[in-house]
């Protein structure tokens, strides 16, 4: 059994195409199970309906606990030896579990990848031949998440194995919650593979966490970083100078985008947290060996002044 677990808050006007689409799926044995997370429009009714309609659907109600809350209580009740996550106001393809099923079973892996569709309203359609996955060792999957590479960091277009998120949850009240999940998930896996092929519409609405502006909590992003960097540095030491560049990435990032939209004591706020994180990490020649020749070279200016090269590469809008 595959076992989808989906975050429901306040998408009355998405929550049919999503939920349809899983109903649609070619797997066939699939439970849904839709988190309504204290929705305070009509999702919850609408949960309740698919739930006494098809007997794959199953409706949790709980008082508003964010992303990360709603998640874990749909692990906590999961029956699937294969776990899957799918956003509410996401949609996947019919053989979005099939061909993540048939990728992670064939090459005996513990996770399958897919690529993924962004949009603002039509999907895509997925080929029908499917292609055969990419396969990678524990290592080789950690370094190409570290820099995005084969692997991103969603948890939402994948499929895994229950045993390999075991009693991993998603930290509460964070944002960026999959930044704290993905790197210790694919810890444990002994293999890795990914599907080429665009199988889940990422829809980008107005009004989701990741397109409502830039605010505070988006620092949660550098302190999920920061514990990748120490479980790297301590289990996996040879990509330790990746870990390190790309939490260095992520803090001139921060420290442009915070420039850019922050003001006040919400900037002063930002620039503290960003030097606290920043002054962790070490610039040094196997850092600088992680990054491409033009980006080593901005490391290198922003050690000398951190806050006047991010104020610089504003302006010749790099980065943003």
């Amino acid at each position: 059994m595959i076992s989808v677990i989906v975050p429901v808050y306040n998408v009355e006007a998405y929550l049919c195409r999503c939920v349809d689409s899983l109903l649609r799926q070619t797997a066939v044995d699939t439970e849904i199970i839709l988190v309504d997370d204290g929705s305070t429009d009509g999702c919850g009714a609408l949960c309740d309906r698919y739930a006494r309609q098809d007997p794959r659907v199953t409706t949790i109600h709980k008082p508003n606990g964010g992303l990360s809350d709603a998640r874990n209580a749909g692990l906590e009740i999961a029956k699937g030896e294969y776990i899957a996550f799918v956003d509410s106001d996401d949609w996947v393809a019919a053989f979005f579990l099939q061909r993540l099923l048939e990728g992670l079973q064939n090459s005996g892996s513990d996770i399958c990848e897919c690529e993924v569709y962004h949009t603002a309203g039509a999907g895509v359609a997925a080929a029908a031949a499917p292609k055969a996955p990419i396969c990678f060792d524990t290592e080789s999957a950690m370094e190409q998440l570290l820099r995005n590479g084969a692997f991103r960091q969603h948890v939402w277009n994948k499929l895994y194995r229950a045993e390999v998120i075991g009693d991993i949850r998603f930290p509460v009240g964070k944002t960026n919650e999959d930044e704290f999940w993905t790197y210790q998930v694919f810890a444990r896996a002994g293999r890795v593979c990914k599907i080429e092929d665009p199988l889940y519409n990422y829809f980008q609405r107005p009004g989701s966490i990741m397109n409502a502006g830039y605010s505070l909590k988006r620092l949660h992003g550098l302190e999920a970083k920061q514990a990748r960097q120490r479980y790297i540095e301590e289990n996996y030491p040879q990509l330790a100078a990746r870990a390190g560049a790309d939490l260095w990435l992520s803090c001139v990032y921060a420290a442009q985008m915070s420039l850019k939209y922050l003001a006040g004591d919400d900037f002063e706020s930002a620039r503290k947290t960003i030097d606290h994180y920043r002054c962790g990490i070490s610039i040094n020649c196997r850092m600088l060996s992680a990054l491409s020749q033009g980006t080593a070279v901005w490391a290198i200016m922003s050690k000398l002044n951190f806050w006047g090269v991010c104020r610089l590469r504003n302006m010749l809008k790099r980065g943003l």
